[in-house]
């Protein structure tokens, strides 16, 4: 960083800089403005080709939008996904942690030099190494603090994650070597809470939220009320584009300044290398995790730069073309996905294609269900007492009528159909299945699901649970073998890995009505 951007940002406020004030902003509802592509100047063939692209390699996309010139030019949901339901981000949530930071800086309630240290005397160990010492807050955000191994998985078992954090070995000098680390990022939430007094999703509301008109969002917390930082928001695909059109814009917004453009421009910048080089099946400058790292902000091949999360969470933002795209996902291949990007989509902006084609195919997106039959002979009401499980459960009822089934495990109730995806709600015992855990809460929560049967035999019966605000699904498969029910789990995160196996032991009993 030069002095002259450490300065500005050690000093700027928005009450100095004459820039816009949260307390004076009353929250909007609008929605972003809606063009076509050949209006902006983009070719609805290149959109139509990504789309056959995608298909043809078989990824699931849960939601795309395209924006150029500040308008939607194309937008798609597969359902059951919708654009009223919020999606789970994971760490697409730390560039929104990363903005968080700006504010409190731009506000002047903390700086980039500020020592982490120093925001928690209670929370230390009792030897403060020297790298412990000098880890500042730029370095928690550009995932240099210098931990010897990824402390993540270690911190989150724990009920005080800062001060586990504050205990792990940091072997590295602060800045010197790149390491993702979710528990830095929220290191970067936990001290916006110490310096604001609230938690990041309340201090975005009023700054970033509510000034773009964004609602519904959730953020999960750790233990001890922190927004977990680095993973855990919900968000609407609307209110991604609506961010990813704010970086755009350098923090403006309807022409006021809510944040610094100097601080975005420093955020999405080039600030350290990421570990790693060629590669017989793909260069360093076609990977792009391997463009550089600026604060919770990944920089692309050419001018882009995104935020992104886990199985594809993307906000890309194209400065050259004066575009964004954004996608919610479940993907394993995330490169693989990037890469229709850039071959289908990129060239899309300023090319010709053709002004008839039709983008209507946007409005009947879906994720098909699995295939089977209707009815079996086994489809027949009866209840089961199960042995002793993990889950807790004592009994389980099958009940089918109307092309639906109606499936009851203790008082957890979930509908599937058998012709589509039936919406329901649930709090069923380990779900919905997921990547890291933020704090646990007291009661289980219920769950939006679109639930879908199908009969693979005669005796076989697959429940399809998709929580349509998460990236992922339950494949719940039912053996009825004369008066007895096995009931076996497969979630999609473990279905990726052919070779690993769901953690929920199956659910065995007795037929007794």
């Amino acid at each position: 960083m030069t002095t002259s951007r450490r300065s500005f940002l050690k000093r700027a406020s928005f009450t100095t800089l004459g820039l816009w004030l949260p307390q004076t902003f009353a929250a909007t509802k609008a929605g972003l403005p809606r063009s076509t592509p050949e209006a902006e100047n983009v070719s609805t063939k290149a959109i139509l080709d990504f789309l056959d692209a995608v298909d043809e390699a078989k990824f699931e996309l849960h939601s795309l939008m395209m924006l150029r010139h500040g308008k939607v030019i194309a937008e798609g949901w597969w359902a059951p996904y919708g654009p009223e339901f919020v999606h789970t981000m994971y760490s697409m949530s730390k560039s929104f942690t990363s903005t968080a930071v700006g504010f409190a800086v731009a506000e002047g309630k903390m700086s980039l030099d500020d020592k982490v240290i120093s925001f928690f005397p209670d929370d230390l160990p009792e030897k403060v190494s020297d790298n412990l010492a000098a880890m500042r807050v730029q370095d928690l955000l550009t995932m240099t603090p210098g931990n010897e191994k990824e402390p993540t998985g270690s911190v989150v078992k724990e009920e005080n994650w800062v001060r586990t954090f504050l205990a792990q070995n940091i072997t590295h000098k602060p800045g010197t070597q790149f390491m993702y680390n979710s528990v830095a990022t929220y290191m970067c939430s936990a001290i916006v809470q110490k310096v604001t007094g609230q938690t990041v999703l309340d201090y975005l509301t009023p700054r970033l939220f509510a000034p773009l008109g964004i609602t519904g969002m959730k953020w999960e917390t750790c233990p001890r009320g922190i927004n977990t930082g680095g993973w855990g928001l919900s968000i609407q695909t609307e209110g991604l584009a609506k961010f990813g059109l704010f970086l755009l814009q350098k923090g403006k917004w309807n022409d006021k300044q809510l944040l610094p453009a100097k601080w975005i421009e420093e955020a999405t910048s080039f600030h350290i290398q990421q570990p790693g080089g060629d590669k017989p099946e793909r260069p360093k400058t076609q990977n792009d995790w391997l463009q550089g790292y600026g604060y919770q902000f990944w920089r692309c091949q050419g001018t882009a730069f995104r935020g992104d999360g886990a199985f594809g969470q993307f906000t890309i933002v194209l400065p050259e073309q004066d575009a964004v795209i954004v996608m919610t996902s479940e993907n394993k291949n995330m490169q693989g996905q990037l890469d229709l990007v850039w071959k289908h989509l990129l060239p899309a902006f300023d090319a010709k294609g053709s002004a008839n084609a039709d983008l209507g195919r946007l409005k009947t997106l879906r994720l098909t269900p699995p295939n089977g039959h209707k009815t079996s002979p086994a489809a027949v009401n009866r209840t089961f007492a199960l042995e002793a499980n993990e889950l807790g459960l004592k009994t389980a009822e099958f009940a089918f009528e109307g092309g639906r089934c109606m499936f009851k495990a203790d008082y957890h109730h979930i509908t599937c159909s058998f012709d589509s995806w039936q919406r329901d709600e649930a709090a069923f015992p380990g779900t919905p299945p997921r990547l890291i855990s933020g704090g646990k809460p007291e009661k289980p929560a219920a769950h939006k699901i679109a639930a879908h049967a199908t009969w693979t035999d005669d005796n076989t019966l697959v429940m399809t649970w998709r929580y349509y605000e998460t990236p992922h699904s339950d494949t719940v498969t039912c053996k009825f073998e004369d008066d007895r029910v096995t009931i076996t789990f497969l979630n999609s995160i473990t279905a990726m890995n052919p070779k690993a196996k769901d953690a929920r032991a199956p659910l065995k009993g007795k037929i007794v009505a």
